[in-house]
């Protein structure tokens, strides 16, 4: 059968692609939504750990994958998730259409930066459990998390990704890894000392305007990705995301009653990709369209 080629798997003719992660600049994951046809697809061996998280399902349906010695099947019901090691070939059946599956591809390159805080194995990425139709709210919730930033399209969206990606992978090593060395080492440390916070919170202060990513901050607090997102989430109450994306909602409010600029440049310094997206989401922190709460202050 032949294959069309999208990100960075091979699909047959029956699957459609209807959202993609490609030309975001995500860096530490790939993401797309797809619609599965019926198909039978030859075996690929995969370069990236890969979950896969059923949106909307069908329970008529069957996927079956085998290859390395196993067989596995499972129906596709709304919520079910598949797991899949980098490195271990499969060949894929679908017996009916599944109307939107997420697949999340997971970089071997990713597990090394989890080396702080785990006892990871020889080939960590390659540890991973083959799992069918599983339940997992953790990933689910992080899953169904990351397809929203798709259409969200603001630069915070980037910082969000790559905390939720290094989520995902702390949470196979610790729930879904055949090796016992995959145990937790976090450190007791659990609290972002003063100093830093302060450091941190300065240098987001003064890079308002500009884009911040999760490697810059954690940079500023000399820590790894994952100590810092962790850190600044138990000392804000928020992930570092959710923390920049309020600061400039509360930049974007003074403008607004400032009176003096369009509502699509207050859009734009507050670094979402559309006025659509702003009112969205501004309306989601304050209960109000920009304009209402406009009215209300002028």
């Amino acid at each position: 059968m032949e294959l069309q080629t999208h990100g960075v798997r091979k699909y047959p003719p029956t699957s459609a692609l209807l959202a993609s992660s490609a030309g975001l600049g995500w860096s530490t994951i790939s993401v797309e939504l797809r619609a599965h046809g019926v198909a039978e697809a030859p075996a690929i061996v995969p370069q990236h750990v890969e979950i896969c998280l059923v949106v909307a399902g069908n329970e008529d349906s069957l996927v079956r994958r085998t290859g390395a010695g196993f067989c596995q099947e499972a129906m596709p019901r709304t919520g079910a998730i598949w797991l899949s090691p980098a490195g271990v070939g499969k060949e894929i059946v679908i017996t009916a259409p599944i109307p939107q599956t997420l697949h999340l591809y997971l970089p071997t390159t990713l597990f090394d930066r989890l080396n702080d805080d785990f006892n990871l194995p020889a080939a960590p990425a390659h540890s991973i459990r083959h799992a069918v139709g599983i339940d997992d709210d953790v990933i689910d919730q992080i899953g169904r998390s990351i397809l929203s930033e798709l259409t969200v399209g603001t630069a915070a969206s980037r910082v969000y990704v790559e905390t939720a990606a290094l989520m995902l992978a702390a949470r196979l090593l610790r729930k879904h890894c055949d090796s016992g060395a995959c145990a937790s080492t976090e450190s007791s440390a659990h609290n972002l000392d003063q100093g830093r916070l302060r450091r941190v919170l300065d240098y987001i202060s003064a890079n308002i305007d500009d884009d911040i990513t999760l490697v810059n901050l954690a940079g500023v607090a000399d820590y790894s990705t994952f100590h810092f997102a962790r850190k600044f989430t138990l000392a804000m109450g928020v992930p570092p995301y959710r923390y920049i994306s309020r600061m400039r909602l509360e930049n974007a409010m003074a403008e607004l009653a400032a009176g003096k600029l369009p509502l699509a440049e207050i859009a734009l310094n507050a670094h979402f990709s559309s006025q659509a997206s702003f009112t969205r989401a501004f309306h989601r922190a304050t209960g109000m369209t920009p304009k209402e709460y406009q009215r209300r202050r002028l």
